[in-house]
């Protein structure tokens, strides 16, 4: 099945939307974030004991949160994306290696759901969900 022009448009602005996230959460760039969530946009961490709620809830999360971690990356791949007009659907692997202060390192790896919505401004995360599908602990000391 041959894409058109606009649907190959919109995949790649949506692929660059995911990857906006993972550079603004791995620069701490927390508001970077207004450009890649719709401001009603509701983010669901739960799924590894993070925040469920609004944007503005979910960075004052994540400003408290992540500068307690030496260093991270959100590295995400394969994602299965439907468009119905102005609306998408999602499902993208994450592989989330987080490094501790003192050193160790655990793995994340995970699937986010979203939701996308075509806005003036472009395409934008309109739901997020994390669903789990592992996690190491970290080495004991």
């Amino acid at each position: 099945m041959a894409l058109s022009l606009e649907e190959i448009s919109d995949r790649l602005a949506i692929q660059d939307l995911l990857v906006d996230y993972c550079h603004a959460i791995d620069s701490q760039s927390w508001d970077a974030l207004d450009d890649v969530f719709t401001p009603d946009a509701f983010i669901d961490y739960s799924a590894f004991g993070g925040s469920s709620g609004t944007l503005a809830e979910t960075k004052e999360f994540l400003a408290k949160v992540m500068p307690s971690f030496a260093s991270f990356q959100h590295m995400v791949a394969t994602s299965k994306v439907t468009i119905d007009g102005d609306t998408a659907a999602g499902r993208t692997i994450c592989h989330n290696p987080m490094v501790m202060e003192n050193g160790d390192v655990f793995w994340c790896g995970l699937w986010y759901i979203d939701t996308f919505v075509r806005t003036p401004a472009g395409w934008r995360i309109q739901r997020r969900v994390e669903e789990k599908s592992y996690m190491t602990s970290p080495p004991s000391s």
